[in-house]
């Protein structure tokens, strides 16, 4: 199997796509969008004081020459974005408090992607995840099928390929939450040549033990099942019948998943979140995200530990996301 981000890369070249990066101080960031230019894989929009990025490009020795830098105190068209956030907000914003709230980088980055001067947005290297989601959710909003944003990591290593979903916003999913991230995850997992095969995941295997959690996970793939009736997908598994045909033979001889799964959705974002930690640290697993999933259009959230690495693969997928959409 190909490298992911090789195909990625002549997937997104030539379709001048723009991504905005909202921390552009930060070196991580700058290099890796330094990259990107450089390399003629998208345009990266730098949002920061004009004079201090080029300045910090300077000294790190960064070109910068094919980027553009937008600094929000200080942008030709902000009246333009002031007008159309105090639209999207649909009378929780005065056009006085909108000037102020745009002056925030992840809130300016978002409108431009909102107003479609730029196709993604890729920020989190030195903000909270609650700071990236939350002008996402208020302003580009989830698609009109989608109640609720989830976060995926696609888990890279060799020829492998998975996705571990939700790893990054949802808590304490209910039933019908679990079956949305199961559908939509699905829809990633193609979006990155992956053809979804889905199980839910739980401490017992069908039906081995029953409890209200058990039962949430199997409730969950009855709704899966009826939305989408093509799709494969099946639980509640332990990971172990999900993942080792052996062990699936023995505990759900009858499943359409008989240890081929690779799209993961975990009960609860603990879980989620120490399962892909798990895998990244003792399996060597590379873990590209958290991928945000379910928006009208590509914001990805970076982990403020992030690598330069780390900054220009999300980047990779959030242009071939925009592709997508």
């Amino acid at each position: 199997m190909r490298d992911l981000f090789d195909v990625l890369k002549e997937k997104i070249t030539g379709n001048n796509l723009r991504i905005v990066f909202p921390e552009s101080m930060d070196e991580r960031v700058l290099r890796a969008a330094g990259r990107l230019a450089e390399e003629k894989l998208l345009t990266p929009i730098l949002i920061g004081p004009i004079e201090g990025v080029m300045d910090k490009a300077k000294e790190l020795g960064i070109s910068v020459e094919a980027c553009e830098i937008y600094d929000p105190s200080n942008y030709i068209m902000a009246d333009e974005l002031v007008a159309a956030f105090v639209e999207c907000r649909n009378g929780k914003a005065t056009a006085e408090s909108a000037r102020s709230i745009l002056l925030d980088e992840n809130y300016f980055g978002t409108m431009l992607v909102h107003t479609n001067k730029a196709d993604g947005l890729v920020s989190g290297a030195a903000h909270s995840t609650a700071d990236t989601v939350r002008p996402a959710l208020q302003i580009i909003k989830t698609k009109p099928e989608v109640n609720k944003t989830s976060g995926v990591f696609i888990m890279v290593r060799d020829d492998e390929r998975y996705v571990f979903a939700d790893c990054a916003i949802n808590i304490s999913p209910d039933s019908h939450d679990l079956a949305e991230i199961a559908i939509e995850s699905a829809k990633t997992a193609r979006m990155f040549d992956i053809e979804p095969r889905v199980a839910m995941l739980s401490f017992s295997t069908k039906g081995s033990a029953v409890s209200p959690e058990t039962e949430k996970v199997s409730h969950a793939v009855r709704e899966a099942q009826a939305k989408d009736p093509s799709l494969i997908l099946d639980g509640e598994f332990q990971f172990d019948a999900a993942f080792v045909p052996s062990v699936a033979q023995k505990k759900a001889p009858d499943s359409l998943i008989q240890g081929d799964a690779n799209v993961f959705v975990f009960p609860s974002l603990e879980a989620g979140n120490i399962g892909y930690k798990i895998a990244q640290r003792f399996g060597n697993f590379e873990a590209v995200g958290p991928i945000l999933q379910g928006l009208n259009r590509p914001v990805n959230d970076l982990s403020r530990g992030c690598s330069e690495e780390d900054v220009y693969k999300l980047a990779l997928i959030t242009a071939a996301q925009a592709l997508h959409h």
